[in-house]
C-alpha cells in the first residue's frame, strides 16, 4: 500500500493510500456543512483509469443515509501529490445499487458555455458518465453494457476498513508519489 497525498475540492491536502487502481483518503467535513451528531470526517475513493470519485457522505441522514455520491473528476499528478478537479456530473446511488439518479448535468453545460471546460473536457466527461453506467450501473436486463464490475469496487470494500488516514502511518515519515 503506498502513502499519497490529494487536494481534495476544498483546499484541504489529504493523507490517504493507494490499493491498486484506487486511492482512499480522509477529508475534514468543513463547518458550513457539518450535521450535529454526524463524523466531521468522510472517506473519499478515486478509481484513478475512470475518472470517479466515491463518497458515502457522512451528513447524508434518514432514507440517503449509506447512498453514494460520485462525482466525475479529472484527476491532476503534481509534485505534491494528486489534484482533484470536478468535471461537475454526480450520481446518487443507493445502498441497494437497484437505481440511481445523474445530478448537475446543467452544470456541465453551463461550465461549457462560460469555458470553464473545453469541449474536449466536456466529452471526456461525457464518455465517462456512459462508461460509468454501463461498467457499473445497468444490469444485464438492459442490454449489452460491456464488462460489468462490482459496486463499489472491491478495492474500496478493503479501503473501507483501514484506520483513519488524519495520522501517519506508524514507522512512516516519507509520503510517496503516484506514478
Amino acid at each position: 500500500m503506498i502513502e499519497v497525498q490529494v487536494l481534495h475540492r476544498t483546499g484541504q491536502w489529504c493523507r490517504g493510500r493507494q490499493l491498486g487502481r484506487v486511492v482512499a483518503y480522509d477529508v475534514h467535513i468543513l463547518p458550513p456543512y457539518q450535521v450535529a451528531g454526524r463524523p466531521t470526517v468522510e472517506r473519499c475513493y478515486l478509481l484513478l483509469d475512470e475518472g470517479v470519485q466515491l463518497t458515502r457522505p457522512a451528513v447524508f441522514e434518514g432514507p440517503m443515509e449509506g447512498w453514494w455520491y460520485v462525482d466525475l473528476i479529472d484527476l491532476e499528478h503534481t509534485a505534491e501529490g494528486l489534484v482533484v478537479h470536478d468535471m461537475y456530473v454526480d450520481f446518487l446511488i443507493p445502498p441497494a445499487n437497484n437505481r440511481y439518479q445523474i445530478l448537475d448535468l446543467e452544470e456541465l453545460a453551463e461550465a461549457l458555455t462560460t469555458g470553464k471546460v473545453t469541449p474536449a473536457q466536456c466529452a471526456t466527461t461525457l464518455t465517462t458518465t456512459q462508461q460509468f453506467v454501463n461498467h457499473y450501473l445497468r444490469g444485464p436486463e438492459e442490454g449489452p453494457n460491456g464488462p460489468s464490475r462490482d459496486f463499489p469496487p472491491p478495492e474500496v470494500t478493503s479501503l473501507e476498513q483501514l484506520p483513519s488516514f488524519l495520522a501517519p502511518l506508524p514507522g512512516s515519515s516519507d509520503t510517496q508519489q503516484l506514478p
